[in-house]
Order: C-alpha cells, then structure tokens, then sequence
C-alpha cells in the first residue's frame, strides 16, 4: 500500500474542509479525487504533503507518517499544479535545475532535457518564465513533477490552461511516463472527462467527505441512482454541484 488515509479531518475555525475521511492507494493506481469547488480536495493534498496539520486522523505515505518522516516521505513523492509560482527571472533550465537540486536528481541537465522534450518544451529551456503562456507554465510544471522519478505523484488540475488538443496530448504523456514507472497518481480535477479516461478508481468529495468511491461506472450508478451502463462523470459533477446550489438557497 502507497499510501493509508485514516479518518481525517481538518477544521479551519468552525468550518470543516475535510470531514473524517479514509482511503487508501495502491501501488500503480490512478486515482482521481474530484468535486466541486470546496469540497476538500486541495486541503486533503495539502495535508498529504505535510504543508498543513490535520486536526484529526493519520496519513501514512510508504508505511510513514507524514508529520514524523516528512522529509524522507518527500523525496519520493512530488506534487505539481499549474497554478505553482516558479520564480520568474529564472529561466525553464535554471528553475527545474533548482528543484532537481532539492531532489538530489542524479544527472540533473540530461534529466530536465528529456522531459522538456516529451512535454513538447525544449525549445523554451533558456525562455524566463515571466515570458511562458499559460499553457507552457503548465507543461514546466508537470517536468517538475516527473524531475525526481516519484513513487507518487500528486496532480492538482494537471491540464488547466492547456487547450483540448494539447490536453490530449499531455494526458497521453502521463499515461505513459506512468506505465514506464509505474508511478501512483492522485488526479485532483474538475475535469470530468480527462478522469473519466485515465483514472483506474475515483473518489468523489462533497462538503469535506467522500460521498462516493469506485470505479467511474460504479461512482456514477451510486450518486445517480440509476443502472448505467457507462460512466457518465461530468453528469454526475453537475448533478452535485446543482445539489450544493439548492443547499445554499435553503439555507
């Protein structure tokens, strides 16, 4: 097991953003976390990365705690999202160079080479990151996520900002470093359809709790309540958030 999430919980003043959730992840799995905005899932890998305490409850990553081995858990992990602040006077070299540093990479330059060019950016390895688009910041992005060969990799919204051709074509690019590694994936998203199509297993939070688990036909017969006979993700998404959105005005 990659990693153990025991009944975790986070509480911020009165509100609850992670409300005694467990799950686990196994070696390999593609996991999607999905729900609408404030539903807890970037708090959940916020805590998985040791960057916030729980108010409740364990993560074990690799057999280790979190909060007691943070730094060895690190070094085989790593995390990516396009909305991270890469230092923009650095170039793409220089700034995936400073985290190769931090994860030790062996070989750091052949490294950062190899995945600029299969992430379609090797052309921009000496452009500053003040003068990349968004969707280039993205693809910068997702080599950190791959500098360090990580055992897990957590994703949060891996293809925003990119347009649908190159989300397919980077989706592809993960599938594949994946297969090759056999890395284990947290696919935070609201992007129904890109976890529809690459995620093995999906769990799904609403108010800071899992209120489905399983596959994508399994979570889509559940919330639904209906015998489908193929996945239908973003209806799902809509048929929550649309839930949410009656809570609120009868509240």
């Amino acid at each position: 097991m990659i990693v153990s999430v025991e009944r975790l919980t986070k509480t911020f003043g009165t509100f609850k953003a992670v409300d005694d959730i467990t799950f686990s992840l196994q070696p390999g799995e593609i996991v999607g976390l999905v729900g609408p905005n404030g539903a807890g899932k970037t708090t959940t890998i916020h805590m998985m990365l040791g960057l916030i305490s729980p108010s409740a409850g364990t993560i074990r990553i690799f057999g280790k705690e979190v909060e007691k081995d943070r730094e060895d858990v690190l070094q085989r992990l790593n995390f990516t999202s396009p909305y991270m602040a890469f230092p923009m006077r650095l170039t793409v070299l220089e700034n995936l160079a400073v985290y190769a540093r931090i994860y030790k990479v062996p070989d750091p330059l052949a490294r950062i080479t190899g995945l600029l060019e299969r992430f379609g950016i090797g052309h921009l390895k000496n452009k500053p990151v003040s003068r990349l688009s968004s969707g280039e910041n993205t693809r910068v992005a997702l080599c950190k996520g791959f500098l360090n060969d990580p055992e897990l990799l957590l994703l949060d919204e891996p293809s925003a900002y990119l347009d649908p051709q190159a989300a397919i074509q980077v989706r592809e690019i993960l599938l594949g470093l994946q297969r090759l590694r056999g890395t284990t994936i947290v696919y935070a998203s609201h992007n129904m359809r890109e976890v529809q199509r690459a995620c093995n297993r999906v769990i799904f939070l609403n108010h800071g709790r899992i209120i489905a688990s399983g596959t994508a036909i399994e979570v889509t017969r559940e919330i639904l309540r209906e015998n489908r006979e193929v996945p239908a993700l973003e209806e799902v998404f809509v048929h929550i958030a649309q839930r949410r959105r009656h809570e609120v005005i009868s509240h």
